[in-house]
């Protein structure tokens, strides 16, 4: 039986030169203020072999904390032990602002970008990404303001989030820094950047790729719809022979394509996290792996 290559424990971040895991934890719902909670998350997550954090200066809202909320938890965890900082890759975000809602002009990525960097409590993150395409910057205001946070050395590389693959293609012809990652919304229910060029591209320009929502927004650890439940059987049926759980099933879906997806999960339990690893454990063949993929898809493959 001949099976697709395994992840790699650890693999270069675009171009930018840094290593990091294969998954990544995400911290859209991390809240309140349980410093040595959020602690031991970050040591469940190094347990599973994870080192890259992905967070954003949006995420509060949505966990009716304020803007920054998450970042400010988080940089608070990495002071209260000495040493954690070093062991991590930080990846986070900006260009989201309340109410307006995308901004990505100079002067807001600016101070988007130093705000980060003083709720973190840390003098440079190693990615920061644009959050959201705003259409109203033409791209080498957006490059101007980039290059020079990363020549102040406030940030090691550059990436996006959301980005179209044309809007990615546009932005990187007025700059010199590679954009070294993208980050768009994929899982076995979330097909659009495997049809739609978006992954082929990463691959073409070596950026790494953060899939967000991997587990499909929870329908595929919970399906009800007729769609959801035929993909959880073909996971399952793989879940089983590898003894893993159907979510580790389903990252790993997303780790066989060739342009090596890492999927950012979101869970906030040091049991899930931990239950992540077992991602690694699980062997594709073609076959399977397309079965998933018409499963999916809802109909047979040309």
């Amino acid at each position: 039986m001949t099976y697709l290559p395994s992840p790699e424990a650890l693999r270069p971040l675009g171009k930018s030169g840094i290593m990091v895991s294969p998954l990544a934890w995400g911290n859209w719902r991390l809240c309140g203020d349980d410093v040595p909670a959020v602690v031991k998350l970050l040591h469940a997550a190094l347990d599973a072999g994870i080192n890259l954090i992905d967070t954003a200066d949006i995420y509060g809202p949505d966990n009716n904390e304020a803007f920054g909320a998450s970042e400010a938890l988080l940089g608070r965890a990495l002071a209260s032990e000495p040493g954690l900082r070093e062991k991590l890759v930080i990846a986070t975000k900006g260009g989201i602002s309340m109410g307006v809602p995308y901004n990505s002009s100079a002067g807001y990525l600016t101070s988007a970008i130093d705000a980060s960097l003083a709720r973190l409590g840390t003098d440079t993150v190693e990615l920061w990404q644009i959050h959201r395409p705003d259409i109203l910057t033409h791209p080498s205001e957006i490059a101007k303001a980039i290059e020079e946070a990363h020549k102040a050395g406030k940030i090691r590389s550059f990436g996006v989030s959301n980005f179209t693959a044309a809007q990615i293609a546009t932005l990187q012809q007025f700059m010199t820094l590679p954009i070294v990652s993208t980050q768009p919304e994929l899982s076995a229910l979330k097909l659009a950047p495997i049809e739609n060029g978006e992954l082929d591209q990463a691959i073409a320009m070596d950026m790494a790729v953060m899939a967000w929502s991997p587990l499909g927004g929870g329908r595929i650890a919970a399906p009800k719809d007729e769609r959801a439940l035929a993909v959880a059987a073909e996971l399952d049926a793989v879940a089983e022979e590898f003894g893993v759980s159907r979510t580790a099933a389903a990252y790993s879906w997303i780790m066989a394509h060739p342009a090596r997806a890492i999927p950012i999960v979101g869970s906030q339990k040091a049991e899930r996290i931990a239950e992540s690893a077992d991602a690694l454990k699980v062997r594709w063949t073609r076959a399977r792996w397309y079965a998933v993929l018409v499963a999916a898809k809802g109909e047979s493959l040309p």
